[in-house]
This record gives structure tokens, sequence and C-alpha cells, in this order.
């Protein structure tokens, strides 16, 4: 049984493949991603500010820089090569407004509708105008409705032909 186990393991080492990373076969360049080294490193932490960089023997580059006013606000970067070859960066910010990440491969919103930027306009006008809509119906405002009479709705229903479900 030893002399089984020490065989396949002898197997699997002439193989390059560690046990239980079977991708590694396929795909050489994966320990080389999982086990880069740190090549560079330099960070900087107080009190109340904090600032970091690395480099990876692998390409991947981060850095941030960031204080405590209110909350911690920090501002950073990193960047890695994709499976692809290309060189993919980001850039963000993250403080009271939320994390704002930038980078040209990032996809952007497509533009607002023009029907959604007149109806904002027209919203901004009313409240400014004062006119607030609180989301309630308001018979006065708008008429007699089911809101406003609702036994005389009702009736008008019934004499117009409509029906009440059954309720059981």
């Amino acid at each position: 049984m030893k002399l089984l186990l020490i065989s396949a393991l002898l197997g699997v080492a002439a193989a390059g493949v560690a046990p239980g990373y079977p991708e590694q076969s396929s795909r050489p360049q994966a320990a080389y991603e999982r086990n880069a080294r740190i090549i560079a490193l330099d960070s900087d932490v107080k009190e109340d500010s904090f600032r970091y960089n690395y480099e990876t023997e692998n390409g991947i580059k981060a850095e941030e820089q960031g204080r405590e006013v209110d909350g911690i606000e920090a501002q950073g970067g990193f960047q890695y090569t994709g499976d692809d070859g290309q060189v993919y960066a980001i850039s963000y910010a993250a403080g009271q407004a939320g994390f704002q990440a930038q980078g040209a491969h990032i996809p952007t919103a497509p533009p607002t509708p023009e029907a959604i930027l007149k109806a904002l306009e027209q919203n901004a006008a009313d409240e400014a105008a004062g006119i607030i809509d609180d989301g309630q119906y308001h018979a006065g405002k708008y008429g007699n409705g089911p809101a406003a009479a609702p036994q005389q709705y009702a009736r008008a229903q019934a004499s117009a032909g409509y029906r009440q479900p059954y309720k059981y």
C-alpha cells in the first residue's frame, strides 16, 4: 500500500501537478498566479490616516490612501492583467458618497430617456411652486371617484351593470 502511495505521489510530481490542483496541468500559469511573490510593499498606518501600495511579480499593482473624517474616506486604485492579456485598471474613491469606481472597461449606464428628463424637470418646477404630490388621493383635486364617495361609486357601478365579486 505504501509503495502504491509513493508511486502515485512520484507520478504526480513528475507530471508537475500538485495534489488537489488538477487545473495546473491544463494551465501551468495557474501555480505562478496563485503563488506570486510581492516584489514591492510600502505602508504607513497612523491613528487618523493610512496609505499603502504593493506590486506582485505577476503584474498586480495596488495603492490606497485614506483618512478618518466623520467615517473613513479613501481613494486608490489597482491594476492586473486579465486572462486575455489586457491590462485592466480601476481607480476609486470611497466615503460618505459611497464607493465610486472608474475604469475604461467598466460599463456605463445608457443615457436617460428624454421623457424622464422632462418629467424630472416638471417635478422640480412643481416642487419649487409649492405643489407637492404626497401620493395620496385628494377628491377635491381629482373629482368624485372611489375615494371621494365609496357608496355612491359602488351604486353607480351597480346601475351600470357591474357586479360585485361574490364574497364567501
